[in-house]
């Protein structure tokens, strides 16, 4: 038997991936997705094509990887399988929880139809994270007709809430970003209510005014996941979940909730194993090379090669030697720039045809039937920035960290105010053009990737340019056959908001562990 899991807010899939992939020994998957519930039309395209894919199992027809190399249409692939698509669309609704979304009724009876009399179901998924996070917050702060109280984000949760009280998973997950630790309404911290209302949830919705249906109530324990200690109010420590703690290429910090029904007894959870530190060399080495592209004016590879040769002589490509300890970097500057040639690949594209080398989880994200790499293409930047990248790569590969402002050569200086302020007050305003270092695992991938390229330097200097959708995919641990839909903005924003499948899968075999122990049909 499987266990039914409602995956809620679910983005592009990244938790719902995670649990699908976890087994049983040799067995089919032990975690059965009965519905997805996804707003964002983009995503919820990626959401519906993966779910299409995980009705094979392993036996994947050879129609999908004619979609990933751009020989079929999306439309071409579903009439080529119409079983597994009509089955993709009944397990996947593009819907909006909460104030101006879906009837409260219909999201109530497209679960029940899901979850039918089982007892032993998992509910997954977290609300949207913008008015918890601390960018978030700032922006509200510096809005003056922002009103929290009316902020429907601010209390998403409540519709968690409305489904626990209505349906009584046996388990539930809950993700959320690491500002909601110091989020607060009405001068209460959201944290600790948020604690409260997850213990009683029946209680919390009857407190807003709404009912209960069924007339059962039930109250969750809640679990750390990294110490499996019981979360007390204030207890922020025990809810983070550090990910490259587990094995994942990204410093990615994230509040992940456990909660276990009442009624399940004598069961001891497990908690999340450390695991060694992964590299962004680890799982970028074996992508193909590309260049960037220009913007504001017309690209081409040749274009691309002369505008930074002729830098090789430039005041900020020598201004390294101003400082003793800099003529290092003085020369590795110019030796790059002197020997700078357009990779093989060019730009890259949505299919790339190549073969990908082995790398770190060659398991989990390979797939030689691919024939080569999908999602695979660079942005534009401007001639200033493509300079500014070159240096801080540059930098990076010679210090092993990547540059603070106060680093870079007056040349480069970017001419916004706020870079003005930050070097007047000494700050090292680190953030404003990152290098995601080769030798550690990567800072947090975000939503924000799709504005620029400024935070998400490629560390390979020669490339002098950010990172690509698939690069961004494989730090989230997305497998290489996992293919997102939608412009590229919007397939940055998919990656960006999802929780990584690998460390998913680690939380779904603790959640599994949970069941088996106390007896579930599984």
């Amino acid at each position: 038997m499987t266990i039914r899991v409602i995956d809620i807010f679910a983005g592009p899939g990244g938790l719902s991936e995670g649990f699908a992939s976890v087994c049983n020994e040799n067995s089919p998957p032990v975690f059965d997705h009965r519905l997805s519930i996804e707003m964002e039309p983009h995503a919820f395209q990626t959401l519906k094509l993966r779910t299409f894919f995980r009705y094979f199992l392993q036996d994947i027809p050879e129609d999908y990887y004619y979609f990933l190399r751009g020989k079929i249409s999306l439309n071409e692939l579903y009439e080529a399988q119409p079983e597994a698509a009509k089955s993709a669309s009944n397990r996947c609704w593009n819907a909006t929880l909460g104030p101006d979304g879906a009837p409260a009724s219909e999201v109530k009876e497209r679960i029940g139809k899901e979850i039918k009399d089982s007892e032993d179901w998992v509910l997954i998924g977290g609300p949207p994270c913008q008015a918890y996070s601390l960018v978030g917050r700032s922006r509200n702060k510096g809005n003056p007709e922002y009103d929290p109280q009316k902020d429907v984000r601010q209390k998403l949760y409540v519709e968690y809430l409305q489904i626990l009280a209505d349906h009584r998973p046996a388990v539930f997950i809950m993700e959320n970003v690491k500002g909601l630790l110091s989020a607060k309404l009405n001068d209460q911290r959201i944290f600790n209510l948020i604690l409260k209302d997850l213990r009683n949830p029946a209680e919390a919705i009857i407190r807003e005014g709404r009912n209960v249906s069924g007339g059962q109530t039930c109250s969750y324990q809640l679990v750390s996941l990294i110490n499996t200690a019981d979360l007390k109010s204030g207890d922020t420590g025990s809810a983070v979940v550090r990910s490259e703690e587990y094995g994942i290429p990204q410093a990615r910090h994230r509040v992940i909730l456990l909660g276990i029904r009442d009624d399940i007894k004598r069961v001891s959870p497990k908690c999340l194993k450390k695991k060694p530190l992964v590299a962004v060399s680890d799982v970028l080495c074996s992508l193909p090379s590309l260049r960037s592209g220009l913007s504001r004016k017309k690209d081409s590879a040749e274009a691309w090669e002369s505008i930074l040769h002729r830098q090789v002589d430039s005041r900020w490509a020598n201004a390294g030697t101003i400082k003793a300890d800099n003529i290092r970097l003085s020369k590795l500057i110019k030796k790059t720039l002197s020997s700078i040639q357009t990779p093989f690949n060019d730009r890259g594209g949505e299919f790339i045809p190549c073969k990908i080398e082995p790398c770190i989880y060659e398991e989990w994200y390979g797939d030689e039937r691919i024939g080569g790499v999908i999602n695979h293409s660079t942005r534009g930047h401007m001639e200033k920035d493509l300079f500014r990248y070159m240096f801080a790569s540059c930098y990076a590969k010679l210090h092993q960290r990547s540059p603070s402002l106060k680093d870079f050569p007056i040349d480069l200086l970017p001419k916004h105010t706020s870079a003005e302020s930050a070097l007047q007050s000494g700050s090292n305003f680190s953030d404003r053009f990152r290098v995601q270092s080769a030798d550690s695992p990567s800072t947090t991938i975000v939503s924000h990737i799709s504005k620029d390229g400024h935070y998400y330097i490629h560390p390979d200097p020669e490339q002098c340019r950010s990172l690509t959708v698939r690069e961004a995919a494989r730090l989230q641990t997305f497998p290489d056959n996992y293919y997102f839909c939608g412009p590229r903005t919007a397939q940055y924003i998919q990656v960006g908001n999802a929780v990584p499948p690998l460390l998913a899968k680690q939380i779904g075999e603790i959640v599994y562990d949970i069941l088996h122990q106390a007896g579930a049909d599984c």
